[in-house]
């Protein structure tokens, strides 16, 4: 099976990674979490697959659901589908430890040994990337986190805000960073912040359900 990404031969100061599909194989979990509490909130049942689905990685959950309520004439209300959305994720986890993506958690051990900072600057808010981290049993890796709840609202990917407070959090220049990412909006946060960018390949397609 071919890496999901290729690493970086160049030494940078501080290392950024996106957390779901980055550095642990998640998706398909929140893709069930989502699928999950838009049924359950009138959506149609044939918006938000898997293509749509990864192609709002990386954004926070209020975000998206405004954002399907603007696409699709629907009227959810944003923070009870997150709520949701989150609570079917938690009780998932319980099912399903995650694995982790090994490229990029490799990557962390090395630089865990050689003291070169690194952070995690992600979509998903606190409680949920701690509960992604623990499945994975890394959770104790991550000194510096940085979510949607630490920049002012509507401030979450693709704006740059997220990778901006992980950068002053490590005390590097952000010029000096790069980021992995799987997904377009953080692809985009990355860039907008003057970062270089590593893509982390998808994960295969999953079936609606």
């Amino acid at each position: 099976m071919s890496p999901r990404v290729i690493l970086p031969e160049k030494t940078y100061g501080g290392y950024i990674f996106d957390l779901d599909g980055t550095l642990v194989d998640s998706m398909p979990t929140h893709f069930r979490a989502w699928r999950r509490a838009l049924r359950r909130n009138g959506a149609p049942a044939d918006i938000f697959e898997w293509e749509e689905f990864t192609s709002h990685g990386g954004m926070f959950a209020v975000d998206i659901v405004a954002k399907l309520n603007r696409d699709y004439g629907l009227s959810m209300d944003p923070h009870a589908v997150a709520d949701e959305k989150r609570r079917n994720y938690c009780d998932l986890l319980l099912h399903e430890p995650l694995p982790v993506i090994p490229e990029t958690m490799e990557l962390v051990y090395r630089l865990r040994e050689r003291r070169i900072p690194y952070a995690i600057g992600t979509g998903s808010m606190i409680i949920g990337a701690q509960e992604t981290l623990r499945s994975a049993g890394v959770l104790d890796l991550f000194p510096i986190m940085v979510t949607p709840g630490d920049v002012p609202p509507g401030r979450g990917k693709p704006n740059p805000d997220i990778f901006l407070l992980c950068a002053e959090r490590m005390g590097v220049s952000p010029v000096d960073c790069i980021v992995f990412e799987d997904a377009v909006p953080g692809i985009r946060a990355a860039e907008a912040a003057g970062m270089s960018c590593c893509v982390v390949g998808p994960c295969p397609p999953q079936p609606s359900c």
